[in-house]
């Protein structure tokens, strides 16, 4: 239930973000919500001290956040110069793979429900994370590296937050949001934005998705407290499942028909893992 959470709060803020970013550039928009992040994950201590703050758990943590910038500019830079079709399916697919690889090196054992469930699950986030192919974009400028870099970085912070583990608390979580922000703090300058006006509604937008966000991650972190690595980053990785339906309820965007499979698929593949 935890990954499921953690899902569904990184699906809203990815279409969130969006819609921010619609009026600002991701540069911006990304750091404000690192700031915001930093903010909420402070509270998150007071609610979540643990044993407090250990050397390795902080290490872990600040690994996370050098993914979390990695991964969120790299999509983002990606679906502005490239294919979104293509940056965005190498994206989900590799953020659930390389969590799935770490935990089988590691010796996770898993139920053969669980092992189906996983397999299933990866063409699903494919399907659902496809768009309509552009025309007029070369081979070159299909963003497929970029989508290759940002998948990476999701799933170190992925792992990451696996290895700092549950004792400390949310205290993983500061480090990880602290230097997320100043990592992304270049990309933030205030000649990036494309309109500097800020309306009431964005600015209450960007701040109710710093906080998903950051819930998100502490979400994330206490699944893998109650389970295996290789089941919570693959359910995890279900998010754009939610960003397609959001979509499609609030924008009226059309699914496809290979989204609408996808969505299928990776209901049943929830249903497999959760049985396992």
């Amino acid at each position: 239930m935890f990954a499921l959470c953690a899902a569904v709060a990184y699906g809203v803020t990815d279409f969130t973000a969006g819609i921010a970013s619609r009026r600002l550039s991701a540069g911006p928009v990304t750091a404000v919500l690192q700031a915001l992040g930093l903010l909420t994950v402070g509270v998150g201590v007071l609610i979540l001290p643990g044993v407090g703050p250990r050397v390795t758990a902080l290490g872990f943590g600040a690994l996370s956040g050098v993914g979390s910038t990695v991964g969120s500019l790299s999509l983002y830079r990606g679906m502005t110069t490239g294919r979104m079709a293509i940056v965005a399916t190498l994206s989900a697919v590799l953020t659930a793979v390389l969590p799935v690889v770490f935990g089988f090196v590691l010796g996770e054992q898993l139920a053969s429900l669980a092992v189906a469930g996983i397999v299933i699950s990866l063409p699903a986030i494919a399907l659902v994370s496809w768009q309509p192919r552009a025309n007029g974009l070369t081979p070159t400028s299909s963003g497929a590296g970029y989508g290759l870099l940002s998948g990476a970085g999701f799933a170190l912070l992925f792992i990451a937050l696996d290895r700092a583990g549950t004792r400390s608390g949310a205290w993983p979580l500061v480090p990880g949001q602290a230097v997320a922000l100043l990592t992304v703090l270049p990309f933030a300058r205030p000649g990036t934005l494309r309109r500097p006006l800020v309306t009431p509604r964005i600015a209450i937008l960007i701040v109710v998705t710093g906080v998903i966000s950051a819930g998100a991650n502490l979400l994330f972190l206490g699944a893998t407290g109650h389970g295996e690595l290789a089941i919570v980053a693959v359910l995890s990785a279900m998010y754009p499942a939610i960003t397609v339906v959001m979509a499609r309820l609030l924008l009226h965007e059309k699914t496809t028909r290979q989204q609408s499979l996808g969505l299928l698929i990776a209901a049943l593949a929830v249903v497999l893992v959760t049985l396992g």
